[in-house]
């Protein structure tokens, strides 16, 4: 702990689970991602917002007002506003949406995966809804223009909708399983092209680099390409589970021949795998993925070691610490 954290004084700067194991990172992934946000009144999560921030701003705990509440009242805020702005997020935008929403697009993308106009309006509308939500989240000191987020939008349009024929096209003779998970394919394709592209102005100026105090210690090209990668392996990692066990379970049910006698259960039977997968497995993939991550100082810059070292008196830490992009 960041020796600068006053006595008795709650860091709300970081998680009240430890997101330098595995499992804190993971229950953080379920509480920012719950569902039950959603149903969370405007009424609650204005109070909640407010103790947040007057907590920051040195204001202490009302006595009524436990430890526990203000972790609550920080998750909550954390899942409803722009970390960086402060302003509402609109509720299909917000994490505990993000879990319906995409249960509904992957169903839908695997499910249809075999008609090119299913592919065509399915991927259009994952992302549509990705670009809607990277523009409601957007914020930090080099937030994307609208220009590279339309430029993002449409070549990420084009790369999922383009892999999704050309591999669809590519297997048609193979095996049925093997084509249930095109849709995985398309959706991966387009988050290497999409994310690199928002953080344009990231890869060419740098991303801030911290110490273990959270005191920015300057700005990092190599720290911007480790994040942007965290970024999207985060995006992909999320996409896994549902994409990969739903169609090994539907074709399982094809094998059986259950989909035949009931073909009314082909979209909503893999909307609600997917959902159960997004809601159970998902943060336990991202959890993987570091949203503070460490570098060595020895794989900085060397102009960014050097002034490090005149600051810290050739004594510069070990590590310095990085957000994922």
């Amino acid at each position: 702990m960041c020796s600068k954290n006053k006595k008795g004084k709650i860091n709300l700067d970081e998680s009240p689970y430890d997101q330098d194991t595995y499992w804190g990172r993971a229950r953080r992934y379920f509480q920012l991602a719950n569902p039950c946000n959603l149903f969370v009144g405007g009424d609650e999560l204005e109070e909640n917002r407010c103790l947040y921030i007057k907590y920051k701003c040195g204001e202490p705990l009302p006595k009524d007002v436990t430890e526990e509440d203000l972790w609550r009242a920080k998750s909550l805020y954390d899942s409803s506003y722009n970390a960086e702005t402060g302003e509402p997020i609109p509720v299909l935008a917000r994490p505990a949406a993000q879990l319906p929403v995409n249960a509904v697009l992957a169903g839908g993308m695997m499910a249809y995966y075999k008609s090119t106009p299913g592919v065509v309006v399915w991927q259009w509308l994952n992302q549509t809804y990705n670009a809607f939500v990277g523009y409601a989240n957007r914020g930090g000191e080099v937030a994307p223009t609208d220009q590279q987020l339309m430029t993002s939008y449409a070549l990420a349009t084009g790369t999922a909708i383009g892999t999704a024929l050309a591999l669809n096209r590519l297997l048609r003779n193979s095996p049925p399983l093997v084509g249930r998970f095109v849709p995985l394919a398309a959706v991966a394709a387009a988050h290497c092209v999409s994310v690199p592209l928002l953080k344009a102005q990231v890869l060419k100026n740098g991303t801030p680099i911290y110490d273990d105090c959270n005191a920015k210690l300057g700005y990092s090209k190599k720290a911007a390409q480790a994040g942007i990668s965290d970024a999207v392996l985060y995006n992909i990692l999320y996409a896994v589970p549902p994409m990969v066990v739903t169609p090994l379970v539907m074709n399982y049910l094809e094998g059986r021949g259950t989909l035949c006698r009931y073909p009314w259960l082909n979209f909503p039977a893999h909307v609600g795998i997917a959902g159960l997968c997004l809601l159970l497995l998902s943060p336990l993939a991202c959890a993987f993925v570091r949203e503070k991550a460490p570098m060595s100082y020895k794989h900085l810059e060397p102009e960014l070691r050097e002034g490090l070292c005149k600051k810290f008196y050739d004594r510069p830490p070990k590590y310095v610490y990085y957000n994922k992009a």
